[in-house]
């Protein structure tokens, strides 16, 4: 047996009490957040589905974060700043992706045994999810509805949609820029869903063939495109996911599962910007 004594972190300076004191546990409200997790069954999978979704509204509180600060930046024409915002947040969907890699381990037979104990809980009533959709562009009015009963979450659901999309904000900065986009597109109702424009498309068509002459707008419009990228494979693995571990049934929330999933893969986000690639 070795006569060297038991390593003591202490003896290099390291704090080991904590009366009093802030601790790792404190700052991060551990004792909360390692809580949260109340299964409704015995289960044993009923744990892996609580922490997956958990830790998918930590991610997008995370991307509302960074969202919020992008669109702020970019409307004070600051764009280095929001680029670095947005590559954080196609990383953090990049995060994300991979996470369904850990929930296709669950076996539809095991989902099965805990999935009528959620009752009408579903994915689909992600007010944070409604949010990012809403903050980057992507605004229904009808999905507010599954929120009517919080009047907080209402408040915010409201106030996003009173403000300029992180899209409309991409767009007034080129107009800004001296990239002309129509009055027409600058002045709509935010509120109400955006529509395709030949106008806009002629305008990042413009930036698109002349990148040294318009590299931050450039750079803008590849920042927006990483974005819906990594978030268009978020939406399919989340359809792929579903159809492996309930096939075709109807979602817990009464939607068509699958197939309300696969419609919402048709969704541009930002239209012009995939669709200018064919005018080059």
């Amino acid at each position: 047996m070795s006569d060297t004594p038991p390593y003591d972190p202490a003896q290099e300076g390291a704090q080991m009490r904590f009366d009093g004191r802030m601790s790792y546990n404190d700052y991060l409200q551990l004792d909360l957040v390692l809580g949260a997790q109340t299964t409704q069954t015995q289960t044993h999978d009923e744990m892996l589905f609580i922490i997956q979704h958990q830790t998918s509204e930590l991610w997008m509180r995370l991307i509302l974060h960074e969202i919020g600060a992008a669109r702020e930046e970019i409307r004070g024409d600051r764009l280095q700043p929001a680029f670095k915002m947005l590559s954080r947040v196609a990383k953090i969907f990049e995060q994300l992706n991979s996470a369904w890699d850990v929930l296709r381990t669950m076996t539809p037979s095991e989902y099965t045994a805990f999935r009528d104990d959620l009752g009408q809980s579903s994915g689909f009533q992600s007010w944070q999810y409604r949010l990012i959709e809403f903050a980057v562009g992507n605004r229904n009015p009808a999905m507010i509805r599954p929120h009517e009963h919080r009047p907080d979450i209402l408040a915010k659901i409201e106030a996003e949609l009173a403000r300029p999309s992180l899209y409309d904000e991409a767009l007034q900065a080129l107009d800004r820029a001296g990239v002309a986009i129509p009055a027409s597109v600058l002045s709509r109702d935010f509120a109400k869903p955006y529509a395709f424009s030949a106008e806009v498309m002629a305008a990042w068509a413009w930036v698109y063939r002349d990148p040294e002459g318009h590299w931050a707008l450039y750079e803008l419009a590849e920042k927006l495109v990483d974005f819906e990228d990594y978030f268009r494979r978020w939406r399919f693995n989340h359809v792929t996911t579903v159809e492996r571990v309930i096939g075709f049934k109807r979602g817990t929330g009464g939607t068509g599962g699958v197939s309300y999933l696969r419609r919402m893969l048709e969704v541009e986000l930002f239209p012009e910007l995939w669709r200018v690639r064919t005018e080059l």
